[in-house]
């Protein structure tokens, strides 16, 4: 009798940032028995349904992710995770590269992995100082003024005398609608920042 070889589950990770919301390309066609989708950013593995798929994905399944930029974008992160993966028995598929990787993966393979998840980090890298380099000169036209404020003056200043008078912090924050550490920078700006 020969060896009896299980066959897996076929599983996609999806991943959107609050940029980019559109969630339905990125695997859009491709078969499969259950989909593991974050809207965070991949600025770290600490994603919940990353966290779920990796604990799920059992020997025998073969993970697919539309590109490696959207399961990590360093990598050191990259790296380790196609290992957390293939050391499982999970076969790991990059539709984008087309690359596939297995655990018995050839040294090309390897360097592939290498060089791409290097290219996608670079890129990354590339776009952030081009923001940044952006808003810069946006500044100086005076054409960037950074994020609008969810709070009219009225609404500041009644927030203010609200907390200065001794109303709880977290009541405050939920009726104007901002988070807390909003409200606590609203009382720095004026020097009360009393808890």
């Amino acid at each position: 009798m020969g060896e009896i070889k299980i066959k897996g589950q076929r599983l996609g990770y999806i991943r959107v940032s609050t940029i980019d919301q559109n969630i339905s390309r990125q695997l859009e066609g491709v078969k499969l028995d259950r989909v593991f989708e974050d809207k965070a950013s991949g600025r770290d593995t600490d994603r919940p349904e990353l966290q779920q798929l990796l604990s799920f994905a059992r020997a025998g399944d073969h993970v697919i992710v539309h590109s490696m930029d959207r399961l990590a974008r360093n990598l050191d992160d990259l790296r380790k995770l196609v290992k957390t993966f293939t050391s499982k028995g999970v076969k790991i598929e990059f539709l984008k590269e087309n690359l596939i990787f297995t655990g018995e993966d050839s040294p090309m393979a390897n360097l592939l992995l290498s060089v791409m998840g290097a290219f996608a980090e670079f890129e990354r890298a590339l776009i952030r100082e081009r923001q940044r380099e952006g808003i810069t000169l946006a500044k100086q036209r005076g054409a960037f003024r950074g994020r609008k404020k969810k709070l009219s003056n009225d609404q500041v200043i009644d927030l203010l005398a609200r907390a200065r008078a001794g109303e709880r912090k977290a009541a405050l924050a939920r009726e104007f609608k901002i988070s807390r550490e909003s409200l606590y920078q609203y009382l720095r700006s004026v020097g009360n920042d009393k808890k």
